[in-house]
C-alpha cells in the first residue's frame, strides 16, 4: 500500500504499484487504458514550457482558487488571464 497520499507523486507512485491508496489492487483493464492513454501523451508535441507551466496552474489552481484571484494571479506572473472556455469548464459548476 502506498505510505504517502499526498503530493503530485503519490498517484505516480500508487499507480505503479497497481494498488490504491486503501491497499486495494487497482483493476488490470483501468491500467492498461491508463498507460495506453499516458503513452499517446507521452509522444506528443509540446507547445512549449510556459504553454504547459499556464495549463497546469489553471487546471489545478481551479481547485484550490477563486477565478478572480487565479485570473489576477495569472496576469501579475504575466500569463494570459483566464480564457472564457476555461472559465465556463473550470467554474461553471461552482
Amino acid at each position: 500500500m502506498a505510505s504517502e497520499t499526498t503530493g503530485a507523486d503519490a498517484i505516480d507512485q500508487a499507480i505503479a504499484q497497481g494498488l490504491d491508496f486503501d491497499g486495494s489492487p487497482i483493476p488490470l483493464a483501468k491500467l492498461e487504458l491508463y498507460t495506453k492513454v499516458m503513452g499517446l501523451e507521452a509522444g506528443r508535441q509540446r507547445s512549449g514550457v510556459s504553454n504547459t507551466m499556464r495549463s497546469r496552474i489553471v487546471r489545478i489552481g481551479a481547485k484550490h482558487i477563486s477565478q478572480s484571484e487565479l485570473n489576477q494571479m495569472l496576469i501579475d506572473a504575466d500569463f494570459a488571464p483566464l480564457k472564457e472556455k476555461e472559465i465556463a469548464f473550470y467554474y461553471s459548476g461552482k
